[in-house]
């Protein structure tokens, strides 16, 4: 097995400090901004550590793109499908083997494993990724996770170790609730942005406009200054894909239209955040 990092990412040059402070405290807390690297790479560089003694890593994601997103690109940097070192189990799916070392899991999916094993026998790390997010689920993962290690944390050759990530949260505060945990900061990566504004049509007596209608109009007049691809923000999944369906017929062939929302299916998912091919742009 050959780990493959992308040595370009900011949380590159922490992972030696992140390996050190895991060899001598069992929790900790890292912060890095989006686009560090923190999800994909974090998992891979401790796969190793001699305290997790073959055992496995859990890592817990908030939504099923992101947990499947994650585990393919793991198992892409390994050079293996997924299901072999890296896998992931998400609400009726699962993609695991005898081989698996990291899991990539969502929310419920944790709350089960502890239900059933409030120890986490065989798990060595058990990460929570994007934790800022807080959700009630997290959350009760989190306190089964602790008070599973305190009533059980005899039984086990080695104690669970316990990694929170996050983005915008407070570092400092939940580093008290860990009992003083060491925290550890990436430095993110910024990019130059320009804001540009629609102008409004009237309005009148008729009240607000359809907001479809003004969305269309707005990724019709970005498309035609613009040679990239588009992300387009909506209310719901009923607006969504009214506004798909009505750019499929404005814009021009060499364009995709890729709708992405909750329901969709994990492989109509996975098709729109794809990359757009050569000589061709996606308005996702």
């Amino acid at each position: 097995m050959t780990k493959r990092m992308t040595q370009d990412l900011p949380i590159v040059e922490l992972l030696p400090a992140l390996r050190a402070q895991l060899d001598t405290h069992d929790e900790l807390v890292l912060e890095a901004p989006p686009g560090a690297g923190k999800t994909t790479q974090v998992p891979l560089a401790l796969l190793d550590a001699p305290w997790l003694r073959g055992q496995k890593v859990l890592m817990l994601e908030p939504r099923r793109l992101a947990a499947r997103g994650a585990a393919e690109r793991m198992a892409a940097l390994l050079g293996e499908p997924v299901g072999q070192t890296v896998g992931y189990r998400v609400r009726l799916e699962s993609k695991v083997s005898a081989q698996t070392r990291i899991e990539v899991i969502t929310e419920g999916i944790l709350t089960r494993l502890l239900q059933d094993d409030p120890s986490l026998e065989g798990v060595g790390l058990l990460i929570f990724d994007e934790f800022h997010e807080r959700s009630l689920d997290a959350d009760l993962g989190l306190a089964l996770a602790l008070e599973g290690r305190r009533l059980f944390g005899e039984l086990r050759d080695t104690p669970l170790k316990i990694l929170l990530m996050s983005a915008t949260l407070n570092g400092e505060a939940l580093c008290t609730f860990l009992d003083d945990a060491p925290l550890l900061s990436s430095e993110g990566r910024q990019y130059p942005v320009t804001l540009h504004y629609q102008r409004q049509p009237a309005r009148g007596r008729q009240g607000a406009k359809d907001i479809v209608t003004e969305v269309c109009a707005a990724v019709q007049a970005a498309c035609n200054v613009h040679a990239g691809s588009l992300l387009v923000f909506l209310p719901g999944q009923g607006e969504i894909r009214r506004c798909a369906a009505q750019l499929e017929g404005q814009l021009d062939a060499s364009t995709d239209i890729a709708p992405l929302y909750g329901n969709l299916s994990l492989d109509g998912q996975r098709l729109a955040i794809a990359g757009s091919q050569e000589g061709r742009r996606k308005v996702l």
